[in-house]
């Protein structure tokens, strides 16, 4: 076997896709990192002016929600809450 087949096909994996793959992976967890970092900095500025960070972050969880869902997660809040005295 030659040395570019065995750079190219390696008991039966295709080398050059599967590095492919792998670098393409890890810049976009770099990019995940940063994006991420950007993240964390907005929450602190946000808590820097005053603002709950985490009630914002349950807003951000609530408005990812579609309405039905998230009126069924409201209406079980509210029954369990009942249910425990808590109103």
């Amino acid at each position: 076997m030659s040395d570019a087949a065995t750079t190219t096909d390696v008991g039966g994996i295709a080398a050059e896709r599967l590095r492919s793959f792998i670098e393409r992976i890890e810049r976009l967890e770099e990019e995940k990192k940063g994006i991420q970092d950007d993240i964390k900095d907005i929450f602190a500025e946000a808590k820097g002016t005053g603002f709950d960070v985490k009630t914002i972050r349950q807003i951000i969880r609530l408005r990812k929600m579609e309405k039905d869902d998230r009126q069924e997660s409201e209406a079980l809040l509210e029954l369990y809450k009942a249910a425990l005295g808590m109103e």
